[in-house]
């Protein structure tokens, strides 16, 4: 790989301390570092290889210099604006917002699903939701060998995709507080089936996110998809069950072993021993697990799956880093 200027904007956040945290891990090829944030961030210290890097105000002028690729966690708003800034002063964008994500002319990319879809770009590449992400992973293998004409989506999701307000919530609900700043109930010892706002269908933006996006990344529009989003009182990692119709007739035994051989996807099912994904083991992790993998009975070529991945890691800073990798092998 060839070594490149780097720039993260949202660096101190959440998912932008957790870029810095895979580039290391990843061993990115870099020769320079740039970390950008809000005006209140300003002066902070990061660390990434080693080295301090003093976190800069991000101003309209943050790209008149050397930067071949910046990856975005600041919010949409701070995408729609510095986002086309960047692009304009030819940096590759890789954003983390939705603001991107269903524009036409921007690509939508989980690397082991739809690698070839990265170098569609006009120099801003959208990293998928966090959800989408790690279920992306799993159909597509399906995909592939199968086909698929139907998808019912039911998710599981930790606070963090909430951001530090989302987690702060459950740890003040876990102390016995009632107050909440984030979620429209308490969260400690609840699940609640709204993530993100209703909208006019009854469904939540969240579940229309998983539906539109899975359709833009699978490349079929056709594609029929339902979703529910919960939102439980777990730090970290997405757990997800997932319903699918396949085109035509399969053999379990070899969705078993489509699964083992697939890269990204650790297969973790031995019923007789309780072994399944969790979220404890995808914690921390890169990858996506599989597990529960079984027959649904209640209609032809049916087949249900479980799928768990660490919702910060995978689900976005990883992901948006291995498409980084992958625009610099070429």
């Amino acid at each position: 790989m060839k070594k490149v200027n780097i720039a993260v904007v949202g660096a101190t956040g959440m998912v932008g301390r957790t870029f810095l945290k895979v580039l290391e891990e990843r061993d990115f090829p870099y020769n320079k570092i740039y970390c950008f944030a809000s005006k209140r961030s300003a002066g902070t210290k990061v660390k990434c290889k080693g080295e301090d890097i003093i976190v800069e105000e991000l101003t309209e002028t943050s790209f008149d210099r050397d930067i071949d690729i910046a990856l975005f966690s600041a919010g949409g708003t701070t995408s729609e604006k510095f986002a086309p800034i960047a692009a304009s002063k030819g940096v590759i964008v890789v954003d983390n917002s939705s603001h991107f994500r269903m524009d036409k002319d921007v690509p939508l990319v989980v690397p082991e699903v739809n690698p070839h879809a990265i170098f569609e770009h006009k120099n801003i590449i959208a990293n998928p939701n966090c959800s989408t992400i790690q279920a992306m992973v799993a159909l597509k293998p399906l995909q592939e060998k199968y086909g698929i004409k139907r998808v019912v989506f039911s998710t599981y999701q930790a606070v963090s995709g909430s951001g530090v307000k989302g987690v702060t919530d459950l740890e003040n609900g876990l102390k016995g507080s009632l107050e909440t700043n984030c979620y429209p109930h308490p969260i400690a010892n609840n699940c609640l089936p709204h993530i993100d706002v209703f909208m006019d269908n009854g469904y939540t933006k969240e579940e229309m996110k998983m539906i539109n996006e899975t359709k833009k990344i699978l490349g079929d529009d056709s594609l029929k998809i339902t979703a529910t989003a919960v939102r439980v009182p777990l730090y970290d990692c997405h757990s997800e069950s997932i319903n699918v119709e396949l085109d035509g007739s399969f053999d379990i035994e070899n969705v078993f072993e489509l699964y083992r051989d697939y890269k990204g996807i650790i297969l973790q099912d031995d019923v007789a021993n309780n072994v399944y994904p969790l979220a404890t083991t995808a914690k921390g992790t890169d990858d996506v697990y599989i597990g529960r993998i079984r027959r649904d009975f209640s209609l032809d070529n049916g087949l249900n799956i479980w799928v768990v991945a660490d919702n910060i890691r995978k689900g976005a800073a990883t992901n948006a880093v291995q498409i980084a990798e992958v625009l610099i092998t070429r």
